[in-house]
């Protein structure tokens, strides 16, 4: 459902020919998050942490920091750009490849956990520590095998470690003084229901309670990732966080500390791809509405092939148009990949009308090929009531 502070402002930017743009609205993304916050906050219910990667716009993050225990980061480039907004904020440094770079300026920044993703990383980090004599907390990842049926998205081989390979770090711990392990961290698949994602953190806090054992951590920390399911076939729906945070904190054992890392799941619903319809036109008996922009500046929908729902704001302008047909959505790319949604019915759509594809606050404008044909780039508007717009 588009707000009308939304539609107020996509009428505003169409008659200023100011399209296509991005526009958030961060009063909904308060609302939601606090929504979120007030779910899990039963007593032994996760702590979240927010995954920029999602969306790391600067206004995003402010408007998220009250409402999440800390952010997730997952690169150098991340780590800098957080800490420059949210300088005092709790944060979480993962993901693949690390650089020794980035591993030095994980302990110049003072990141409060570290997940480690291999023995050589681990190794790597012990002897970055114990050059400038820095103790670092750190959690290991491990990359459990198992059903993931249901996911949108299983994490493969490259992201942690497997339970064979997890025990290559016992010896490092053990002769890396600098190093102090908190505990496991598991990110297992994405696009899971409340249900099927506490029956995969049980899982995880299974196998990593039994890991643990051997090793000194007495208040263990378990990191059970995101994967919140986001349904862009059906847009009225939302993960139950209610559902979730009373049945992860009854997982919870005295003495415990369970965290998550959600990032489409916080922010996807708050902002919206806001372009305009160029042409109408008919092809070998299909109907293409084709719109400024493209998916160059919005891959969402490309990344993870569905239909970008959406709402038309229909103009007064002359044009072609159509009436009560599927239309297929596309974007000014020289490729017929460049699609938004595929033979969608509508109404009536005609040249002029403003298209706001919703759920577009999160994976976004950061994953898109953004100079793919150098069409001029989107403007990015912030709605705040607490501030200027």
């Amino acid at each position: 459902m588009i707000t009308d502070a939304v539609s107020e402002k996509a009428a505003r930017l169409a008659e200023g020919g100011d399209l296509p743009a991005y526009v958030y609205d961060l009063d909904a993304l308060r609302s939601h998050a606090s929504g979120v916050q007030t779910a899990l906050s039963l007593p032994d219910a996760p702590e979240i942490f927010y995954a920029a990667k999602a969306n790391p716009d600067a206004p995003i993050l402010r408007a998220l920091a009250p409402y999440v225990a800390g952010i997730e980061v997952a690169s150098g480039g991340e780590l800098e750009h957080v800490r420059s907004i949210l300088p005092t904020t709790r944060l979480a440094f993962g993901g693949p490849g690390k650089t020794d770079q980035e591993l030095a300026l994980a302990l110049e920044l003072n990141v409060e956990r570290i997940h480690v993703e291999s023995p050589y990383e681990l190794k790597r980090l012990a002897e970055l520590a114990r050059a400038v004599s820095q103790t670092v907390d750190v959690m290991l990842r491990v990359n459990l095998a198992g059903d993931r049926a249901g996911a949108a998205l299983a994490m493969s081989g490259p992201f942690g470690m497997d339970p064979d390979l997890i025990e290559e770090c016992r010896p490092l711990l053990a002769d890396s003084p600098r190093i102090r392990l908190r505990g496991i961290h598991a990110h297992l698949s994405s696009g899971l229901d409340a249900k099927d994602l506490v029956k995969q953190s049980s899982e995880v806090l299974k196998w990593g309670r039994s890991w643990l054992d051997d090793t000194a951590v007495t208040q263990p920390e378990f990191n059970l990732g995101g994967g919140m399911a986001v349904d862009y076939n059906a847009p009225v729906y939302t993960f139950d966080w209610t559902a979730y945070g009373r049945d992860i904190a009854a997982l919870a054992r005295p003495g415990e500390t369970l965290r998550i890392e959600p990032g489409r799941a916080m922010s996807a619903y708050a902002g919206w791809y806001i372009t305009q319809v160029l042409d109408v036109k008919r092809a070998y008996g299909e109907w293409y509405a084709v719109l400024r922009g493209g998916t160059m500046q919005f891959r969402t929908p490309v990344t993870k092939q569905h239909n970008q729902p959406f709402v038309i704001l229909p103009s007064a302008g002359e044009g072609p148009e159509v009436n009560g047909v599927p239309v297929t959505m596309v974007g000014q790319l020289c490729t017929p990949k460049d699609v938004f949604a595929r033979q969608v019915p509508v109404d009536r759509i005609s040249v002029g009308d403003v298209i706001a594809f919703s759920m577009a606050g999160a994976y976004a404008w950061n994953i898109s090929h953004h100079d793919f044909l150098m069409h001029p780039k989107p403007g990015f508007h912030y709605l705040d009531s607490k501030g200027p717009q």
